[in-house]
């Protein structure tokens, strides 16, 4: 708990700063943010290499590397700033069991047990960039909102064509605001 209200606090102070969360967003980092992402993190199998594409201030990603320390996290990020203060986080907080990769998913050649997005992109165009990541056997986990079932319905063609054996939308029930996961494995 003690890494959770570290990183919060960074994200309250030099994460607005820096413009990767708006200032309006500091009230509600706990349950809109934080919150929504913890409550998948048991959700990723143990010991898992897991990608966190397009994670802007980490989110998912830092979380999940927080409160699950078994899993090795790669938080994906094409821009500089972003990179520079997930890496200032990083040792901030001390974490062994994260990288942080300046690159576009797309440019990325490793595949990852989970492959996760947060609020990146439409389902369609984000499967074409996380899937490829995806080991075979392996899951991504699009963190979604109310509409995760009619971008599922637009995308499924797409994903199939990328290897989905199966996609179901999940809800992760946080104590505030559901949290809604389009799961598609490989």
């Amino acid at each position: 708990m003690e890494l959770a209200e570290r990183y919060a606090e960074l994200l309250a102070t030099g994460g607005v700063v820096r413009g990767l969360i708006g200032p309006r967003e500091v009230p509600r980092l706990w349950d809109r943010h934080i919150m929504n992402s913890a409550v998948v993190a048991p959700r990723v199998p143990s010991g898992a290499s897991v990608a966190d594409v397009g994670t802007g201030a980490g989110l998912p990603g830092l979380v999940w590397a927080i409160a699950r320390p078994d899993i090795h996290m790669t938080l994906i990020e094409p821009l500089l700033r972003r990179t520079s203060f997930l890496e200032e986080v990083v040792d901030d907080l001390g974490l062994t069991n994260v990288e942080v990769l300046r690159s576009r998913a797309e440019d990325v050649s490793a595949t990852y047990d989970v492959v996760t997005a947060r609020a990146v992109a439409a389902l369609d165009k984000l499967g074409r960039w996380c899937m490829p990541l995806v080991a075979p056997g392996g899951v991504m986990l699009a963190m979604k909102g109310r509409s995760a079932a009619d971008e599922v319905e637009a995308a499924a063609s797409t994903l199939h064509r990328l290897g989905a054996t199966s996609i179901v939308v999940a809800t992760y029930d946080n104590g505030e605001v559901p949290t809604t996961v389009v799961e598609v494995t490989r």
